[in-house]
């Protein structure tokens, strides 16, 4: 189906809003903290919106969508068992850490619990991963606007870009946060409606039961071996590697979702930011994964809904949700549905870029260049940092174009940075006995006992850089164990080494230790005022819904 006027007349109508709001927002933008915190002015409902709307970027909305068809019902394992325990963990233990200490970033954390090495050596490797993720959003949407829009490939990844960086860059992180907020009804309203029309078509849930490979219709049955189930994974690596490590690895330790909730008006907002986010985050695999199992069931019914090829001859799954959108949506609703899509990929851009020029002009240009330049110098580093990042994002793109599920690439991503770094997180919040040697030794034998592992592993044609000694059925696999090895590498080097290395003083550890951290009584007269309580509710209810589809 072809777009028609209407259709491009809202797409239109959202670039213009977007860039309204980088305008509009331009002149409270006064200072470098205005333009990379947002002057911790946000009020809770956005706070919450924006930090599940900050992972609800391309890799979600599009590489969810592509693994639900690649993998089945596997992949809301990302959400209820990757995401909604770290979230709750996040809120109630790790928020007063960083709130009170009034860190402006995760490497800041760093710092201040540890030394300065420990935080530039994360910075720079955050910095890196935050262009990467970013660089994954606008080959995405650059790809999409290809197939729906007939647009040429490289004219689209410069024209979104161009987009983003105007509003980034007039309005800075409080731009970027209206927008996440925006983008999240746009994505309910845009691919909700989808979802709805494609059950309808594939003949429901027992058309989906009737049509889909009956092994991509459970959650946890077939995990016994990587060899019974479609993603290629066993329980350890999927419990482990997934559930713990990447996942405590990402929400607690990753400052791109972190700095939604440091950015709260209290200490309270703050804790509650990632706990409120939970509950849609539990629900979102019925909007964001469902398409991937709708499109195989239309497969086996109906022509028209077969999935392109990548150059090297594999099934492209990212390119379900633009296929269902192309022969499922009239026009008008098509419109929607593309802006939706649209909006996503800016939005997940937009977040890894305020992360990056937040980290680099705090944690790296202000640590090591020029420490007490006035506020206003900072905000031009920012603005000028933003432009950086943009083009960097442009040039890793084109890396993306060579796999065929974004997730899986960047699970990989998320393997070398936020596992070891989990590690050093986990040590140095509930061992006061880690020292800053310790720390940073850490980092750096986890990340390149991660690069060894992907250097000696081979997983569909990716890795084995170095000797192909073992062979990983799926990429998203060879991540999960990646990952659980970085982990424990860091682990093991970081107690080592503290072990020989001299200790800081209990004083200087005070609001970075839980050990020695006054506790924050929960003086809230309502249960779902209390993070604990309310977080208490949303596992009880993710694990009923792991049991209904097991």
């Amino acid at each position: 189906m072809q777009l028609e006027l209407i259709d491009y007349g809202i797409i239109l109508l959202y670039f213009v809003f977007v860039v309204g709001i980088g305008l509009m927002l331009k002149k409270r933008v006064k200072t470098g903290n205005d333009f990379l915190m947002s002057n911790r002015s946000i009020p809770l409902w956005i706070t919450s919106l924006a930090f599940i709307s900050a992972n609800l970027g391309a890799q979600e909305v599009l590489g969810m969508a592509a693994n639900g068809a690649k993998y089945g019902l596997y992949t809301v394992h990302f959400y209820w068992l990757g995401a909604v325990l770290a979230m709750i963990f996040l809120g109630v233990y790790m928020m007063p850490f960083y709130y009170g200490s009034r860190a402006r970033s995760v490497p800041e954390y760093l710092k201040l619990r540890f030394d300065e090495k420990t935080r530039t050596l994360n910075a720079v490797t955050f910095a890196g991963m935050t262009v990467f993720s970013s660089g994954v959003s606008l080959y995405a949407l650059a790809m999409l606007m290809q197939v729906m829009l007939g647009w040429d490939f490289d004219v689209s990844i410069w024209l979104a870009a161009g987009i983003v960086l105007v509003y980034i860059f007039m309005g800075g992180l409080t731009s970027a946060v209206y927008n996440e907020v925006l983008q999240f009804f746009l994505i309910v309203l845009g691919i909700a409606p989808l979802v709805f029309v494609g059950m309808q078509r594939a003949g429901g849930w027992e058309g989906i039961v009737k049509n889909v490979d009956e092994a991509k219709l459970h959650v946890w049955k077939g995990l016994a071996s990587p060899a019974t189930n479609p993603m290629g994974v066993d329980a350890v690596s999927m419990v482990f590697g997934l559930g713990f490590v990447l996942a405590f690895g990402y929400w607690c330790t990753d400052f791109l979702v972190v700095q939604r909730a440091m950015i709260s008006r209290n200490l309270n907002d703050a804790r509650r930011t990632p706990v409120i986010a939970a509950i849609p985050k539990v629900l979102m695999p019925a909007i964001v994964i469902l398409p991937g199992l709708v499109i195989l069931a239309l497969q086996s019914q109906f022509s028209g809904f077969e999935l392109p090829q990548t150059p090297s001859g594999d099934v492209d799954y990212n390119m379900t949700l633009p296929v269902l959108l192309k022969q499922l949506y009239p026009s008008g609703m098509l419109g929607v549905g593309v802006t939706a899509l649209i909006a996503s990929f800016m939005s997940g851009m937009a977040g890894n870029v305020t992360a990056f020029n937040t980290v680099w002009t705090f944690d790296i240009y202000q640590a090591h260049i020029r420490r007490n330049a006035p506020e206003s110098h900072y905000l031009l580093v920012g603005r000028l940092t933003t432009v950086a990042g943009i083009l960097a994002s442009v040039a890793t793109a084109y890396v993306a174009r060579g796999y065929n599920s974004i997730m899986d690439l960047l699970q990989l991503v998320f393997s070398f940075v936020n596992a070891p770094l989990f590690a050093t997180f986990f040590l140095g919040m509930f061992w006061k006995r880690t020292t800053g040697h310790g720390a940073f030794w850490g980092l750096v034998a986890g990340t390149l006992s991660a690069a060894v592992v992907h250097g000696l592993s081979v997983a569909e044609g990716k890795g084995g850089w170095i000797a192909p000694l073992h062979t990983y059925l799926s990429g998203t696999g060879q991540a999960f164990n990646i990952a659980w090895m970085a982990f424990l590498v860091c682990g093991a080097v970081t107690v080592a080494v503290s072990m020989f290395t001299k200790a800081r003083p209990d004083e200087d550890l005070k609001g970075l230790v839980y050990s020695l951290t006054e506790k924050t009584p929960d003086t809230a007269k309502r249960w779902y005022q209390n993070p604990m309580w309310l977080g208490a509710v949303v596992l009880a209810f993710t694990l009923v819904l792991n049991i209904i589809f097991f």
